[in-house]
């Protein structure tokens, strides 16, 4: 009720929503129609030890109401807002319209016209928000997002595998100093809907400004990754990753391309062998030996790293069984 959302009197029911591991996620049924509840846990439903700010839902919220003035349909509605509660309300997108990305990617339905929009709406939001006093103020969120990518990420990972810690940490402590855009934090495709007009980005619970290399790093991360489980579409993950890559380079006006691609495809292998190794492992690489050959192909990027995404696919694609 503090929301708005209903009246004293009024009858609701409720469903529980499977997919999430940072949140309490419920459709509701309102007199007015179905919308989806989230509200922030303090511990994350995995099995690392793994406690963030529950504050990230408001930077959440932030996050969309921003991406919705820039890209018009890119997220869902916001409906609502409990401070108290560390919760909020928005749209209510149905499967039927709105199947998730991560699903058609692992049923091997792989759309290249899908993937070079998810790269033009990131990039689009980047170069709408680069260099922003404005937007840099409301997203001052550095240690949230250390609290939620870069320690469980690259620094937890580092632990795992101390012969290229120092590399993971100066990875870490690279992207912490960038400061440019309005980053996500959490471009995957498990939170990105393939809307009837393009996709519609989700959980956006690492809001923050800074790096954009990590966006674009940890989106094209699950391509290479669902290329292990589903090696009978390798070619054409292959196009989407060219295609989104493509898509999001040709919005970088805010920095040298050059730049800005070598960074996201340094960081790319430490966020491959943080899938295997970090506090949130990726759940179908379930056979030990696709576990392996994360580990090699990553750390020979690490150890030998490259300046140009396409670089990594050339080392990852023929890495993978025919």
């Amino acid at each position: 009720m503090r929301m708005g959302l209903v009246t004293p009197g009024e009858r609701i029911s409720g469903t529980s929503l499977s997919g999430g591991v940072s949140s309490d996620i419920w459709r509701l049924e309102l007199p007015s129609g179905p919308v989806c509840i989230k509200r922030a846990l303090p511990r994350l439903k995995v099995d690392a030890e793994w406690r963030v700010p529950v504050e990230r839902n408001s930077f959440e919220v932030a996050w969309m109401r921003e991406a919705e003035t820039l890209s018009p349909g890119a997220v869902p509605t916001v409906l609502g807002e409990d401070a108290q509660t560390r919760s909020f309300a928005m749209a209510y997108l149905g499967p039927d319209r709105y199947p998730l990305w991560k699903s058609q990617l692992l049923a091997g339905k792989v759309s290249i016209d899908f993937a070079a929009k998810v790269g033009e709406v990131l990039g689009r939001i980047h170069a709408a928000t680069a260099d922003r006093d404005d937007v840099a103020a409301r997203f001052r969120t550095d240690e949230n997002f250390y609290a939620i990518r870069l320690e469980p990420y690259l620094i937890a990972t580092a632990k795992s595998h101390p012969d290229v810690g120092g590399i993971l940490e100066a990875l870490s402590n690279t992207t912490a100093k960038v400061r440019r855009v309005l980053v996500h934090g959490d471009v995957s495709p498990k939170n990105i809907l393939a809307g009837p007009s393009g996709p519609v980005f989700l959980d956006a619970e690492c809001a923050w400004f800074g790096d954009p290399a990590f966006d674009l790093a940890f989106c094209l991360n699950h391509l290479l990754l669902k290329g292990i489980v589903i090696p009978f579409a390798k070619t054409e993950l292959l196009r989407a990753f060219d295609a989104l890559r493509f898509a999001y380079l040709s919005a970088v006006t805010w920095e040298p391309l050059d730049e800005l691609e070598a960074r996201a495809s340094r960081l790319l292998p430490g966020l491959l062998l943080a899938r295997v190794d970090g506090k949130s492992p990726v759940e179908y690489l379930n056979q030990a030996r696709d576990r392996d050959i994360v580990r090699e192909s990553a750390k020979t990027l690490l150890t030998r790293p490259v300046d140009r995404l396409r670089e990594v696919t050339d080392l990852w694609f023929p890495s993978l069984a025919a």
